[in-house]
């Protein structure tokens, strides 16, 4: 889809808004143009060397136009800005939906930060579409119904109505395509450089070795230099589109001064007039020119609407229409014959998984690096699909069930997973009402918490820094496990859930997890031999297959 198309689909959700901000447009044109003719009444009024009642009037009236335009102009400013409201509204849901919802082929060879970035294309689109509507609308209905008005003074100034929209028609065909173009670029390596400095802030102790500091000055200088690159080709663009108005406005000047002086010394205009038709001619080139003008914030919502628009155009997950509820009282999972291979592989990461997996069981997941332990839980708890063979959740393929109801009833500590910014309270339970304070007691004394919460002076009220940064590591892990098993999940996923805990306190927690009498299913990679000490199966793998299944 074109970004000009996108940008149409965005405008068309609100065009009850955009026909009332041209309507007061319309009516702000054809007052601001009635002005002239007032002037010209009132200089031919003043030439004649006459003070009557009517002069009074038309002065009045021309004051009580002014004062009218701006009440139109207000009007039009209150629509714009419930319209960007409206426009920062709708993007944030859009953002807050989808990128959980993102699969992870979608993602994987792509930056989630800078995903999140173009969120802030939503402010161009914002202050952008507010002047489009308002400048670009009340510009073109000025320079309509300017030609229209000059036309009834004399039918030259039709040759210039005819030249004016030649140049501007001229103007926008040989500049769009190249304006777009280089401002796509231009914003391409912007979000490279915003992306540079995010990876510098995430690690940011790792940079402090000065030779290290070289190293991200000498990048952030060649991702810049690409950015002034094509921030000048973009510039040159918009140079020649305004050199090209400079042209313009000289020549038609020039050319209507000593035409319309020529028409009034043969008598063919009056002075009212020609200064009236003066009026209006500044008042349409200075449209012109605010066209001119805006086509920069023309090319620079069409990319943010772009921007925005590959996001949203990122494939998520699929949602069973059928209401599944109840169709997970227990749980069993089964693989057949799963191969799975990354995009930008040339050979399979898992190759014939066959696996089964009943309710209840504690099932570890053991091999060395690279050996396929994370792909393979990855599979199970639903983030990748098999690229061949079928994975199936009680006699049902899972490209049949509802992704959403099967992620209700399990718990999942992936790695790299953290705490987000909020308290205690909320990454716990996501403020779900269902949650009652003694499953979180229940959590918090089995995952060894209770201790730490109580040397807090606000407790569970306690606000988490972005990252849990004033936690410790043991009891980050802690925090997370005791947020997978709050709602008494039927199937627990977990990727080396204690390996920052002491020794003593990770025993206690294994213990407590792979638990015979704990009704869920436990599936783990880890490496710690309490896992297995406590597990019904452990399945080692090696290079993507499954090299033993050790039944206990």
């Amino acid at each position: 889809m074109s970004p000009l198309k996108r940008y149409y689909n965005l405008l068309r959700l609100d065009r009850k808004d955009i026909i009332q901000i041209i309507s007061y447009a319309v009516f702000a044109g054809i007052i601001s143009l009635s002005l002239p003719l007032g002037i010209q009444a009132i200089i031919n009024f003043i030439q004649a060397g006459r003070a009557s009642v009517s002069w009074i009037v038309l002065v009045i009236l021309v004051v009580i136009g002014v004062a009218f335009v701006g009440v139109l102009s207000l009007m039009q400013l209150r629509i714009t800005e419930n319209l960007q409201q409206k426009i920062f509204i709708r993007s944030a849901f859009e953002f807050t939906y989808r990128i959980p919802k993102l699969k992870f082929s979608s993602t994987y060879n792509k930056h989630s930060p800078e995903i999140a970035n173009r969120f802030f294309d939503t402010l161009s689109i914002q202050k952008g579409t507010s002047k489009l509507l308002t400048d670009f609308s009340a510009a073109l209905l000025q320079i309509l119904f300017g030609i229209i008005l000059l036309s009834l003074y004399h039918p030259f100034f039709i040759i210039f109505g005819i030249l004016l929209t030649l140049l501007l028609y001229i103007i926008f065909k040989f500049s769009y395509e190249s304006g777009l173009k280089t401002s796509l670029k231009e914003s391409k390596f912007k979000y490279k450089v915003a992306g540079w400095l995010q990876e510098l802030s995430r690690n940011n102790f790792s940079f402090k070795n000065p030779h290290h500091l070289d190293f991200a000055l000498e990048k952030n200088n060649k991702l810049v230099a690409d950015y002034i690159n094509y921030r000048e080709e973009h510039f040159k663009i918009i140079k020649r589109q305004f050199s090209q108005l400079i042209g313009f406005k000289v020549i038609i000047t020039a050319s209507l001064l000593l035409i319309g002086g020529f028409l009034v010394l043969n008598q063919q205009m009056n002075i009212g007039q020609f200064v009236a038709a003066e009026i209006i001619i500044l008042l349409v080139i200075n449209s012109v020119e605010k066209i001119i003008l805006g086509l920069e914030t023309f090319y620079d919502v069409l990319t943010s609407v772009e921007k925005i628009g590959e996001v949203t155009d990122l494939e998520i997950e699929s949602e069973s229409e059928v209401n599944q509820t109840n169709c997970f009282i227990n749980l069993s999972l089964e693989l057949e014959n799963v191969n799975f291979k990354f995009e930008d592989d040339t050979t399979n990461a898992l190759e014939n998984i066959i696996l089964k997996i009943n309710q209840g069981e504690k099932i570890v997941i053991e091999g060395d690096n690279g050996s396929g332990k994370t792909t393979l839980i990855r599979i199970l708890s639903g983030l990748i699909q098999p690229t061949q063979g079928h994975f199936i959740i009680n006699d049902d393929t899972f490209n049949k069930m509802d992704i959403n109801q099967f992620r209700t009833h399990f718990g999942c500590i992936l790695q790299g997973e953290t705490l987000f910014e909020g308290t205690i309270f909320e990454n716990l339970t996501f403020n779900n009402p269902n949650i009652s304070n003694e499953d979180i007691k229940w959590a918090l004394d089995n995952l060894k918490l209770t201790s730490f919460i109580k040397t807090l002076p606000n407790g569970l009220k306690t606000p988490i820094f972005p990252d849990g940064k004033q936690l410790s590591s043991s009891n980050i892990q802690k925090i997370l496990l005791a947020r997978c098993v709050l709602h008494k999940p039927r199937i627990l996923f977990l990727e080396n859930p204690t390996d920052k805990m002491d020794v003593a306190t990770s025993q206690e927690i294994i213990a407590f997890l792979m638990d015979p009498n704990q009704k869920w299913t436990v599936v783990v990679t880890s490496n710690n031999k309490q896992f297995s000490a406590n597990s019904n199966r452990v399945i080692t793998m090696e290079k993507g297959k499954i090299s033993n299944i050790l039944n206990k």
